[in-house]
């Protein structure tokens, strides 16, 4: 890819964001924004960057990333004009945190020491990790006595990765299925209390067992090693994809979807299903 004889660095970044947020002169729409009013844009640019690489579109990667920088980029614009911190602090912060919690590879918390350090084994740096987290949620919290290992799982994230994500950490202290058939059978188990919540038509109960049938598919997703949220994203897309395929088809034959029967729907979504399995790449 060619690139421009000029190229911005970060320092010109964090300028155009304060040029953007400028009182007098800067943009109307970027003046309103606040912490939480960019939210939403923050974790929508997280999707994209995850689906760009999902897709293994490259080119369009760095595109992507860039847009999640300017997430950071702007809200430590947001923290330097409250006096609370600068993106200097951002990125101290987190060098530190990772010089801390990779002893392995800067024993003397050196970030430019000789990189000779001696290998240790991945059962050795995982505990070492572990410990050094624990470390830091100690330190973080206001009432240690009452200090639990589920405690810095984000709330916000997706509830099945939450899921798994909360799984992980109690497994870690030995509260796990040993394998993964034993999880196989609770699923079984959870859909059997999902029919007998349902034959009772309570919609509360209908919704918590749902909640607990979802919670044990995440838990087989991760005995499987396989992330649950990235197994149901790309569930989703080859819906998106067949769905779509389906659409086609009615669309040259000058026939809208809404007036066939689920028969005919039926009988093209597996013609879609045939399509794909023509092709290698498609799952």
């Amino acid at each position: 890819m060619t690139q421009p004889a000029t190229r911005y660095g970060i320092d010109d970044l964090l300028h155009l964001m304060a040029r953007l947020r400028d009182p007098r002169h800067g943009c109307p729409w970027d003046l309103k924004q606040n912490y939480a009013s960019i939210v939403p844009f923050t974790l929508e640019e997280a999707y994209e960057v995850a689906d760009a690489i999902e897709r293994e579109d490259f080119t369009h990667l760095p595109g992507e990333l860039g847009d999640l920088l300017f997430q950071v980029v702007y809200y430590a614009q947001l923290g330097q004009e409250e006096g609370r911190f600068a993106f200097a602090d951002v990125v101290d912060g987190i060098t530190r945190k990772l010089i801390r919690r990779h002893p392995h590879v800067f024993p003397t918390a050196d970030l430019y020491a000789p990189a000779d350090t001696p290998r240790l084994g991945e059962a050795q740096v995982k505990q070492r990790w572990e410990a050094i987290k624990a470390e830091e949620r100690a330190q973080r919290s206001e009432a240690p006595e009452q200090l639990s290992l589920l405690d810095d799982v984000p709330a916000g994230l997706p509830a099945l990765a939450r899921a798994a994500k909360l799984q992980k950490r109690a497994a870690a202290v030995g509260f796990d299925w040993p394998e993964a058939l034993p999880v196989v059978d609770k699923v079984r188990e959870e859909l059997d209390e999902l029919l007998e919540a349902m034959a009772g038509s309570d919609p509360t109960a209908v919704a918590e067992e749902l909640g607990d049938l979802l919670f044990t598919v995440a838990n087989l997703g991760r005995k499987l090693k396989l992330d649950p949220e990235q197994a149901l994203r790309a569930a989703n897309a080859k819906f998106e994809r067949r769905f779509r395929y389906i659409e086609g088809v009615l669309r040259t034959q000058g026939q809208l979807i809404e007036d066939c029967d689920l028969e005919a729907l039926d009988a093209l979504w597996a013609e879609a299903k045939r399509q794909e399995k023509k092709i290698p790449s498609c799952g």
